[in-house]
């Protein structure tokens, strides 16, 4: 369908609103925001002796919801020039101004008569066979269509967006019996493409589908608090990332949304799905009443299920709500065999198995929680979906779980998975056992490296639609790897182009990585045309393996450690220097050595959602894997005619003398990690394998030719060098550094200025490489350098600012 979204109407500007108007414009569509006129003047209007007619006034609604939403953490915005693409106004004065946009998202109040207000003056601008939807989570979608025009209506649908837009995955696609196939087929395929989303097609039944089967399960833990006599602390240790689950797990996550939202959502499942089996855990437990009537509702009236508070000696410290004495006390350690069980397991199926068979109160609690989801997703089919994958799509995106109800089932096993509801008074519905009986043993299964799911109507297993533009690593490595060793793994793409993942915790990089890296290369010169680094993991590199300098330096094994970093600068160079396109694949955490080859790869294809930087000065160390390096590079090739070359060379020392990484992908490049037009941004992550796949492709098609190795690097010496050291003794002079902070600046500048050269000098990336390789090792050997590293590896966390 031919059909072009150059500008979009976002009508109310609430927290979804202005949050919704942020994320298309991250995309670079242009946005026009509207929200309804003041009725009264502010104080500060009265004030300053404006009326309710002038045009700030007329737009205060709008404008302050849309800065309000600009200061919030995580941003909604990509970088600070998306918000040139959102204009402001009000429904008085611009609501004409819609019959110039291609989409109208209506995302007013939660109230039928006054959404049907605001489509009566949609109806009078809107231009016909532009599409209308609504952003609604509680109103059925067909109520909201009905006494329109039949273009409306073949043009309206809901799309339902979670919050906050930018990072939730999920955009649920509403259609009613009105709405033209083709419009729904766009928005799902739009939303996928454009908006990043993980699209999942609904019916418009309560909630949908994500919030019926995610409101449920809460719920029903809600219930189970009390029948187990769980704390809080327990339910948020077991329902965690143990669970494949986010980190805020049940509680934490309740308090950040706000306990009444929770409520309201349960209120209208319960009043809106009267013949829903499980009803009853849609009525609110007594101590969630409790909690509702003193307004403990979460961060937003801080406190909740958690309290933030401080002790005797003024230290902040979070206390936990007692559910029995609903009073707050000192949070308390959980401990737990089976959880304990379940750390050396990275496979997040095989740990559902150890999940299931626990013998103390987490594999209980397992059990008797999944016993119930299991029952309650296999009765929502067909009344909520015709296809089980959308409900595990639904709740991966939408509530952030690693896996699906119905992915969780496989993991257990389906007839095991039976056997444990019946233990506990469940039983699923008919067509599980059907599909049992007759040799079908799962919901899903990889044919040919391609996932199918189980159809009920027909009997038989489908690919899964629209998987079709995707790369999935899981689906294809048993097949297709070409080879590997202990951290990482070679897959063949197809059509000539490799792929190499990596293993190991967080994707560190450390030998077996950087072994992996050269041999991938190795086969890709000699029997493919190209090359991509990439992984389907949380990140795709949290750096160096730092404890494995630390222990090297500790012992003071120089040697090892001058060839540990000359062989980490080599791959670097090996990266950008091969016959081949190196195409790199990164998403969410890139930082230190990750980043440094991004920095030489040919082309990097990178999520929207990449956080990227070089992170070294955090442990008293610069970049030496080639970042160094590459930024001195970067600098020469920024030196204009009549530019003051120290500016240039200052802007690109401070991102790393500051640590900074980037928010986003986008700001990736603004902080010069990225170069213009040699890289590609991937919204939908599920794409970006395909997409690096698709770059390398066609730089092999174009004719790739090997890169020279650069000699014409133009480094200040003597004339930089005395910058930076004014500035960082200015720095320690002012208290803001500490000693070892100057010194790290000073070896940072001293490499990025090539030496103490009496003039401006054009040397080579070699040249640049020895001093970048021999003031990291001075670094190696400081005291205070040993002691930031053995604390980050104490605390288990990357290194990042």
């Amino acid at each position: 369908m031919k059909r072009i979204i150059r500008k979009v109407a976002v009508l109310g500007s609430g927290i979804m609103g202005s949050r919704i108007a942020c994320h298309f414009a991250n995309i670079g569509v242009e946005v026009l925001l509207l929200d309804i006129v003041p009725k009264e003047l502010s104080a500060d209007e009265q004030a300053k002796g404006l009326t309710l007619e002038h045009p700030k006034v007329r737009n205060r609604i709008v404008d302050t919801a849309l800065q309000n939403t600009l200061k919030s953490n995580p941003s909604p915005v990509y970088n600070k020039t998306v918000i040139n693409k959102i204009k402001t106004g009000n429904f008085t004065d611009h609501m004409k101004d819609i019959a110039s946009c291609d989409w109208t998202i209506e995302v007013v109040v939660e109230n039928l008569e006054i959404k049907k207000k605001v489509y009566d003056q949609v109806e009078q601008y809107r231009k016909p066979g532009t599409l209308i939807t609504s952003n609604t989570s509680g109103i059925p979608i067909h109520m909201m269509a009905e006494g329109r025009s039949d273009d409306f209506k073949k043009h309206f649908c809901g799309t339902h967006f979670f919050n906050p837009p930018r990072y939730l995955k999920l955009l649920e696609i509403i259609p009613t019996p009105d709405t033209d196939h083709a419009i729904v087929n766009f928005l799902m395929h739009y939303g996928d493409l454009y908006l990043g989303k993980t699209t999942v097609l609904c019916k418009d039944t309560p909630a949908f589908i994500a919030n019926r089967v995610g409101v449920y399960s809460i719920m029903a833990l809600l219930h189970l608090v009390e029948k187990m006599d769980l704390t809080v602390e327990e339910v948020d240790k077991f329902t965690g990332p143990a669970l494949g689950r986010p980190k805020s797990a049940t509680f934490r996550t309740t308090d950040v949304v706000g306990l009444d939202t929770m409520i309201n959502v349960a209120n209208g499942l319960y009043q809106n799905a009267p013949d829903d089996e499980a009803r009853d855990k849609f009525v609110l437990p007594e101590y969630v009443k409790h909690m509702q009537a003193n307004n403990w509702l979460g961060d937003k009236t801080k406190q909740g299920f958690y309290k933030k508070t401080k002790d005797a000696d003024g230290k902040s410290e979070i206390l936990a709500l007692d559910l029995k004495t609903l009073t707050y006390r000192k949070q308390e350690k959980v401990k737990s065999a089976t959880l304990e069980a379940t750390k050396p397991i990275e496979n997040l199926a095989e740990r559902m198995k150890v999940f299931a068979n626990g013998k103390d109160k987490a594999g209980e609690f397992f059990r008797i929680s999944f016993a119930g989801l299991f029952e309650y997703v296999s009765n929502r089919i067909p009344e909520i979906s015709d296809e089980l994958f959308r409900i595990d799509d639904a709740m991966r995106a939408g509530f952030g779980w690693e896996l699906g109800p119905y992915e969780v089932w496989d993991a257990v096993g389906v007839a095991e998975g039976i056997a444990i509801m019946q233990q506990h008074g469940h039983q699923p519905a008919a067509w599980v056992k059907e599909m049992l009986d007759a040799g079908n043993i799962s919901f899903y299964k990889v044919e040919n490296g391609i996932k199918k799911y189980y159809d009920i109507p027909s009997k038989s297993y489908k690919v899964i639609p629209g998987r079709e533009a995707f790369i999935i690593l899981d689906n294809i490595r048993s097949t297709k790897t070409v080879w590997k060793n202990a951290g990482t793994t070679l897959t063949d793409l197809g059509d000539g182009i490799l792929n190499l993942e990596f293993h190991t915790k967080m994707n560190t990089i450390g030998g077996e990585v950087l072994t992996g890296i050269n041999k991938a290369i190795d086969i890709a010169e000699k029997d493919f045309r190209g090359l991509v680094i990439g992984n389907d993991g949380a990140n795709f590199s949290a750096g160096a393996n730092v404890g494995m300098i630390f222990m090297m330096a500790v012992e003071q094994e120089w040697d090892e450690v001058n060839m540990a970093v000359k062989l980490f600068q080599n791959t670097s160079m090996r990266i950008r220097y091969s016959s081949i396109p190196v195409i790199l694949a990164p998403h969410n955490l890139t930082l230190g050595g990750g980043c440094e080859f991004c920095l030489h790869a040919d082309h990097v294809q990178l999520s929207a959602e990449t956080y990227m930087g070089l992170v070294e000065f955090g442990v008293g160390l610069i970049p030496g894997g080639g970042g160094s390096k590459e930024f001195a590079l970067r600098a020469s090739d920024e030196f204009t005619d009549g530019q003051i070359e120290q500016n240039v060379l200052k802007e690109r020392f401070l991102t790393i003398g500051m640590a900074k990484v980037s928010t986003s992908g986008l700001e990736a490049y603004d902080l010069g990690y990225l170069q213009k037009d040699k890289f590609s941004i991937s919204m939908n992550k599920n794409r970006l394998i395909a997409d690096a796949k698709e770059k390398a492709l066609e730089l092999a098609n174009n004719g790739y030719t090997q890169p020279v190795r650069r000699t014409d690097i133009k480094v200040l010496g003597k004339s930089g060098l005395g910058m930076v050291y004014a500035g960082a003794n200015t720095m320690k002079s002012g208290n803001y550094i500490s000693e070892h902070d100057q010194k790290i600046s000073q070896k940072l500048g001293y490499v990025m200025c090539g030496g103490d050269l009496s003039a401006p000098t054009l040397v080579s990336e070699q040249y640049l490489l020895d001093l970048e390789r021999e003031a990291f090792l001075s670094l190696c050997g400081e005291k205070k350098t040993l002691e930031r590293i053995q604390s980050i590896i104490t605390k288990g966390k990357p290194l990042r600012n």
